[in-house]
């Protein structure tokens, strides 16, 4: 099958579900990213002295080694404003996913879930925008099966967390997936190439935790007790 994830930034998808986005592609899956913006007003850019158009280069350019240390089957990084989706017109960003779901025709759709896990508002235009086109394009000919949201798990949750963090409930989420110890380290190794995130990746632990299981919500669908891929019942 074919599953296109749909992320805001780069690194979404490494500090994210990169383990199971392995494991989906070792089972046989087509897996294909979205990035909405090359993420080049990161804060991160005054400490490398960057202007935002530079930095978004740094990031894309790290983002080209994710494709290929995960084996993505297909990636594409659009240019929309980093850390300001918030104020273009949503018609404008439904219309780019549109398209693109049209061009790679995907069974499972992914995103962030409602609350996008750290609450950033890119992470909420993303889930809120990609839900649209979800459902509207139900009226087309072709249309994705499955809406999946992807969340986090209490195990996530520490007081020393150096950022706040939302999961789901155990009653919301719907599938998830274990991962190998593969799957744990290519996540690494997808961390890895974010080498301007190195200090990031380390005060946040990310890399010590690609071993959990990954969890999905699923829109309009609910599974007790939740299933074991994405691509399941489908």
């Amino acid at each position: 099958m074919k599953i296109l994830y749909i992320f805001p930034h780069p690194d979404d998808e490494s500090f994210g579900p990169a383990q199971a986005i392995h494991k989906q592609l070792s089972d046989g899956h087509e897996v294909y990213l979205l990035t909405l913006t090359k993420g080049g007003a990161t804060k991160i850019r005054h400490d490398l002295r960057l202007s935002i158009e530079e930095m978004g280069e740094v990031r894309h350019k790290e983002m080209l080694c994710v494709e290929k240390t995960l084996g993505l089957t297909g990636m594409e990084v659009l240019d929309l404003v980093d850390s300001g989706l918030k104020e273009l017109d949503p018609r404008d960003i439904e219309d780019v996913v549109k398209n693109h779901i049209r061009k790679i025709r995907p069974d499972v759709l992914v995103t962030y879930a409602v609350h996008g896990v750290s609450g950033f508002h890119d992470h909420l235009v993303t889930h809120a925008v990609v839900k649209r086109v979800f459902c509207e394009m139900k009226a087309e000919e072709f249309s994705p099966t499955r809406l999946a949201l992807f969340t986090l798990g209490s195990e996530w949750i520490s007081k020393d967390a150096p950022f706040k963090l939302q999961t789901s409930t155990d009653d919301e989420i719907d599938c998830v997936v274990e991962v190998t110890d593969e799957n744990s380290q290519k996540a690494k190794d997808a961390l890895k190439c974010y080498a301007t995130y190195k200090d990031t990746i380390q005060k946040t632990g990310v890399d010590k935790k690609t071993h959990l299981p990954v969890y999905f919500e699923f829109f309009q669908e609910n599974f007790t007790p939740p299933l074991s891929s994405i691509t399941e019942n489908l």
